[in-house]
């Protein structure tokens, strides 16, 4: 059956998924989201047995039903092929008895991957199904991990042309140099004087600019998006959870129907809702922690149903959690609505125009199944130090995150389940934090000599990934304030 795409804030809009994809964002400023979840038509007895590219087909073809299966099969092979480091795509780490969802064994070394790998061959052949002449502008905001890995994927593909915003000093150094580095004839990036919510919110206001929109259709240009608001960012995230549950009952982790806990560490909240999908499909998935660092808005909003980005911006260990406006959360707010887009617009223009909201008594019930957590800075680095000195196992700030409130939530709750963690980013992309937690003594050591420390001390190969910025030229120096984000697009086209 065909599945429609509808506005988060206008459900008369509907549109077909390689509409929805290739738009990116809805011209009402509202996100996509599918007029009904699907279920998977699989057991997990069949998907155990499945690799990590046929699981992505069971499970997107329920979520991209106008892609033939020869389109979606051809784009899921040229995704997930040499470029990721284990033919296991998401491998499983059990680590003191959690199970940690190792999402970095891509081109970048971070989540991103999983999605962005396979968002650019979805966007072309999306544009090939609706007859798109035009060339596809994508424009990003990137809290650090988006940025590369959209770059990386969408370089030198046919048709499109992308502009990465990052906010200057809010990424790590070996985030940046992945950027400010990236080869490809069709790539752009700019560091904007600002935090990720202010180059998000640049973004955002470009895609509702409908005079700019028409402005550049007229020199053969639409714009669309690699952030998780676009559908096709989303959809792939589901897989993983998938995956990961069924090779938990492959490796006889747990039985057939038995409940886990997910933990994520969250900051644009399109990870978590990933894994929400993936429950709504059918897979066993009790509790969805949601896992914050000291920019803890969805922590209150959870706790409290009131929604407040009024608050002091912190800059952490964690940066791609560095987040006060986590855009994905809408698509939650408006099936907590009972899919009211008029209700759901309100409130997000709330968000826009007084920086808060607060939900009903009956929509925070509705969300009852998402526990929130929050780690410190100091609980972020001890959790990164005693996981090594117990086990040798080495996590990344934002793993790290989601593990402190992983043990938080074990030992406030009598929950036996066993639960997995959702592994974000390679130790390797933020190798100061990481060993500073370790051991003080790093502190005055350079970054790079560090990445060396941290081979040696984990263990683990320095991926290719890390090896190639080493001696890389800088490419892209473009700097600008928030305000000049749009002329920069303008310039840059």
């Amino acid at each position: 059956m065909d599945l429609w795409y509808k506005s988060t804030r206008d459900s008369g809009l509907k549109v077909r998924a390689s509409e929805a994809v290739l738009k990116g964002l809805a011209p009402d400023g509202g996100l996509f989201v599918p007029d009904k979840l699907p279920v998977l038509d699989v057991s997990m007895e069949e998907l155990k047995d499945m690799s990590y590219q046929e699981t992505a087909y069971a499970v997107m073809k329920q979520f991209l039903t106008d892609f033939t299966e020869e389109e979606l099969k051809n784009c899921i092979s040229r995704a997930y092929d040499e470029k990721f480091d284990t033919e296991e795509i998401a491998p499983l780490a059990k680590v003191d008895g959690t199970y940690f969802l190792e999402l970095f064994h891509g081109a970048t070394i971070a989540f991103k991957d999983m999605a962005l790998s396979i968002l650019p061959h979805l966007m072309t052949t999306s544009a090939k199904k609706n007859h798109v002449e035009n060339e596809i502008v994508i424009l990003t905001a990137t809290s650090g991990d988006t940025g590369k890995a959209a770059l990386a994927g969408f370089a030198d593909a046919a048709g499109t042309r992308i502009i990465v915003f990052y906010p200057k000093n809010g990424v790590s150094k070996v985030q940046e140099l992945q950027m400010v580095t990236q080869t490809g004839s069709n790539v752009n990036v700019v560091a904007i004087h600002g935090n990720f919510d202010d180059a998000q919110s640049g973004v955002k206001a470009i895609f509702e600019d409908q005079e700019m929109a028409r402005e550049l259709e007229a020199k053969g240009y639409q714009f669309s998006s690699a952030n998780s608001i676009n559908i096709g960012r989303l959809i792939p995230q589901v897989v993983y959870y998938v995956y990961a549950y069924a090779k938990l009952l492959a490796n006889e982790e747990i039985t057939d129907g038995e409940e886990i806990n997910v933990v994520v560490p969250t900051g644009n909240f399109g990870n978590i809702l990933a894994a929400y999908y993936a429950r709504q499909m059918g897979v066993p998935i009790a509790k969805l922690i949601c896992a914050s660092n000291e920019n803890k808005v969805l922590f209150d909003f959870f706790r409290t149903g009131t929604y407040d980005r009024n608050r002091e911006f912190v800059l952490t260990s964690s940066p791609s959690m560095d987040i006060l406006i986590s855009s994905n959360l809408e698509r939650l707010i408006y099936l907590a609505s009972g899919e009211d887009s008029d209700r759901t617009k309100e409130l997000m223009e709330g968000l826009k125009s007084g920086g808060s909201y607060t939900v009903t008594d009956e929509m925070q019930a509705k969300l009852a199944d998402f526990v929130p957590g929050f780690a410190s800075e100091e609980e972020t680095a001890e959790c990164i130090r005693s996981t090594f000195e117990r086990t040798g196992y080495v996590l990344d700030t934002h793993t790290a995150v989601a593990a402190h409130v992983c043990g938080q939530y074990q030992s406030r709750n009598e929950d036996s389940r066993k639960c997995l963690v959702a592994s974000t980013a390679s130790p390797y992309k933020f190798a100061r934090s990481v060993m500073t937690a370790i051991d003080s003594k790093y502190e005055a050591s350079d970054d790079f000599a560090l990445l060396e420390e941290l081979r040696a001390v984990s263990g683990v190969k320095m991926p290719k990934a890390v090896q190639e910025i080493l001696d890389a030229k800088v490419l892209h120096t473009l700097e600008c304030d928030v305000d000049q984000m749009k002329q920069i697009v303008r310039d840059l086209l």
